[in-house]
């Protein structure tokens, strides 16, 4: 069977710090979808690595790392995460593989996602501007490349013919970019000859022969449940499939190969970019979520905006993805509020409901909230579940009953070793 790991709420949940707890059980860590717009954080040995595409079981001598046909890849970014990781004595040859039919982004891409936000103005949905948009655009359009194609002869013509497909469209936009792409093309193609050192493999047929052979496998989400290109806060969404079925299609593996679905939430809520937040805070508790949990988007360091916990949306989340097992991140950052609160219903359009509605707008829904009585206790040295203060295993145990499953994880800090299995 082949476990799936996932985020539930807007990203950035902590999903790298878990990856690494658990590969120590699995053979195979495996991303599926979504490209450089993640940003997985890893500390351990005094040391913090911020992973992009590369998926978080690298640090681990057992376990082999695949990049799935979900995915889509920067040449540039992914090099530069190899070059970051070359003091660690990694034999990427054989540790890292790559899927064959995982898409490229392009110099372009990011340029076509530069004008297409420029263009909106005020109505821009918050993309990273790494090109992902318009590479799994393309990727649908049917128009888009692939690792495989790197080992075609006529790999550079297919290059030069989408590249001035992208710079009719850019023109089109009629907004003005300040680029070099002679400058950006030396720099692509310098990574593709990197990329091309690497192993490229048929990704779905070695995860389906890994699985024949009994093999563990650990599938890597990015982004979170509420960005998904479905059934996210459309249009404030990323551009894959972030939930459980996206495991499905970005490694080719059946719907009955599933085991586990870790999902993994934090105990309050942050979002990065445009769209709505129902319990988003303007006052000093959000200050203080955002400067104690360091709140800055690992990949754009962009603010994030903080709020409350919405147990509606974090239920909608465990519904959609069927998650058997929660894990709460940053329950440490809590600590010393007086008095916390978690959204139990939404008022929308005149009535009280318990469920995630097509639309999430501050002027369709209003936050009804339950309190809960916050504890003092410095969580970061603990170490075991008996340690934690009554008042959190209250806040757990409500939390657990409200989305009907229960939290096996609490981390209490960035450290792989300040997770505390409950």
């Amino acid at each position: 069977m082949i476990d799936l790991l996932l985020g539930l709420q807007w990203g950035d949940e902590g999903k790298g710090k878990i990856v690494d707890v658990l590969t120590k059980n699995y053979d195979i860590i495996a991303r599926f979808q979504g490209g450089p717009n993640a940003g997985h954080t890893l500390i351990f040995d005094g040391n913090k690595h911020v992973l992009h595409t590369i998926p978080s079981g690298i640090f681990h001598e057992r376990a082999i790392n695949i990049v799935g046909n979900g995915v889509v890849i920067d040449p540039v970014i992914f090099k530069n995460e190899i070059d970051n990781l070359s003091g660690y004595n990694i034999d990427f040859k054989t540790k890292l593989l790559i899927s064959r039919k995982a898409h490229i982004i392009l110099p372009t891409h990011r340029l076509l996602d530069a004008a297409s936000e420029k263009m909106k103005g005020k109505s821009k949905i918050g993309s990273t501007l790494k090109g992902i948009g318009p590479t799994y655009m393309d990727k649908t359009g049917r128009n888009g490349l692939r690792i495989g194609d790197l080992e075609m002869k006529d790999w550079k013509e297919r290059y030069q013919n989408l590249t001035r497909k992208h710079l009719n469209m850019i023109s089109f936009y009629g907004v003005e970019l300040d680029f070099d792409l002679e400058e950006l093309e030396k720099d692509f193609f310098t990574a593709i000859d990197a990329l091309k050192e690497l192993t490229f493999i048929d990704s779905e047929e070695y995860i389906n022969q890994a699985l024949a052979k009994g093999q563990s496998i650990l599938a890597e989400g990015a982004q979170g449940s509420l960005l998904d290109i479905d059934f996210g806060t459309y249009p404030f969404v990323t551009s894959s499939n972030t939930t459980a079925a996206g495991a499905c299609t970005g490694l080719g593996v059946a719907p009955n190969k599933i085991g586990d679905v870790f999902g993994i939430f934090k105990a309050y809520t942050t979002r990065v970019g445009s769209g709505p937040f129902p319990t988003e805070l303007f006052d000093e508790d959000g200050k203080t979520m955002a400067k104690v949990g360091h709140e800055f988007g690992a990949t754009t360091g962009r603010p994030r905006r903080c709020g409350w916990l919405d147990l509606i949306a974090l239920k909608y989340a465990v519904q959609i993805n069927g998650v058997t097992q929660l894990m709460m991140m940053k329950g440490d950052v809590l600590s010393g509020f007086e008095v916390l609160k978690a959204c139990t219903s939404y008022h929308y359009k005149g009535k009280d409901i318990f469920h995630f509605p097509y639309n999430i707008e501050g002027e369709n829904v209003k936050v009804n909230y339950t309190e809960f009585e916050g504890w003092k206790e410095d969580l970061t040295q603990m170490t075991d579940a008996g340690e934690l203060p009554k008042n959190l295993k209250d806040y757990i145990a409500f939390i657990e009953d409200f989305v009907g499953v229960k939290v096996h994880i609490v981390s209490v800090g960035p450290d792989r070793k300040q997770t505390i299995m409950v």
